[in-house]
């Protein structure tokens, strides 16, 4: 029950009813800049946010479309950006431990040859897109000498389309009767959804290494 109680709690319909637009833009920031952050529902909390603004819906509350439009891109760059700074500036000092289990100067390099070999832009823009792996890409892109410029470009990039898209997406279909009945499940489906240009672009390198 206690479990289940923590779940329901956690769930985007609740944390949206709760917290409103000002919790979206707090949510945002803390799944995309701080570590603790990685478990917070990001597009299934978009979704759901953009369907919360069509009139009449079945959530039983409404927020305001404008408000989220500003908020969510906002909470996710600004985010983004404090990972990324985390990284630049703790990053040397904190994998410079080889004893920690979580925090190893190898994981360093393989983050830079990873963002190096997809390119800068492309992994900035799709990490996006794939729960956790978002919350961490913007310290380990930090922490391997990502040029400022071109981490905060790609960051204000990939945050507008990721957050606005999602909400979009929401806002659009959100209010179909089959969409309207299984929210949750739909919402769900979104985040699955979101994992596939990852795995695109990972199996297009794949065959094309071969």
């Amino acid at each position: 029950m206690q479990v289940a109680s923590v779940l329901g709690s956690l769930s985007a319909q609740h944390l949206l009813d709760v917290l409103g637009v000002v919790g979206v833009l707090l949510i945002m920031f803390a799944e995309t800049g701080l570590l603790v952050g990685f478990f917070l529902p990001g597009d299934s909390l978009l979704f759901v946010a953009g369907y919360a603004t069509v009139a009449h819906n079945s959530l039983h509350f409404t927020l305001s479309l404008p408000g989220l439009l500003v908020a969510a891109p906002v909470g996710a760059i600004l985010g983004a950006q404090l990972g990324y700074e985390l990284g630049r500036r703790a990053g040397p000092r904190l994998f410079s431990r080889s004893e920690s289990r979580l925090f190893r100067p190898e994981y360093v390099e393989r983050s830079g040859d990873v963002l190096r070999r997809f390119g800068y832009a492309r992994s900035i823009v799709l990490a996006r897109f794939v729960p956790i792996v978002r919350t961490f890409l913007n310290p380990m892109a930090g922490a391997a000498a990502v040029p400022a410029r071109t981490f905060a470009l790609w960051n204000v990039v990939g945050g507008l389309v990721w957050t606005i898209g999602l909400l979009l997406l929401g806002h659009a279909i959100g209010d179909v009767g089959v969409i309207r009945r299984h929210i949750e499940l739909l919402a769900l489906f979104v985040v699955l959804l979101s994992v596939l240009p990852l795995a695109f672009e990972v199996t297009r390198r794949a065959r094309k290494a071969r």
